[in-house]
């Protein structure tokens, strides 16, 4: 994984003239949970992205949390590097860090989980972005158990001044 995101980043430097001066987010997604298990459950996600001025040299902050229709929650912290496609599509791979609550619904292993995934988004003008994502939440190993679980999730971002205007 550490090879894939330096990687990701060496491309994400390579076209950097292409990456617009991009918002703060607020990004909000609906999908399925569990998606290759038998525990399967609606999630409903909900993220707040940093604006590019905000960045951690070239990574984007974003913070979120995630709910299931099973009241598993999971509260997260983490970092994505948009790689743009032209002006239209965007690709974001993501880490973040978290705890996890598995209310009714499938067991993780630990309380404290790690997320990966990538976003494939498309770009409107008013830079707002309509994407799927695909994510994997396991506890890389720090509980006995480590069963993990794959989400795809349709996820709309909005610019987050868009919110307060009139």
């Amino acid at each position: 994984m550490h090879r894939l995101l330096v990687g990701l980043a060496a491309l994400f430097v390579a076209t950097a003239p292409a990456v617009a001066e991009e918002p703060a987010f607020l990004s909000i997604g609906a999908g399925y949970y569990d998606l290759f298990d038998d525990q399967s459950a609606g999630e409903a996600r909900l993220e707040y992205r940093f604006s590019e001025a905000q960045k951690l040299f070239f990574f984007t902050p974003f913070v979120g949390v995630t709910a299931t229709t099973d009241a598993a929650t999971y509260g997260y912290a983490g970092v994505g590097i948009d790689i743009f496609f032209g002006k239209r599509w965007v690709a974001t791979p993501n880490f973040a860090v978290g705890l996890y609550g598995n209310g009714d619904g499938k067991d993780l292993g630990h309380a404290v989980e790690f997320r990966s995934g990538l976003e494939v988004a498309y770009r409107f003008d008013n830079y707002s972005r309509l994407g799927l994502s695909f994510t994997h939440i396991s506890n890389a190993g720090l509980g006995e158990r480590n069963p993990g679980v794959e989400s795809l999730v349709v996820v709309y971002s909005m610019p987050f001044d868009a919110l307060f205007r009139e």
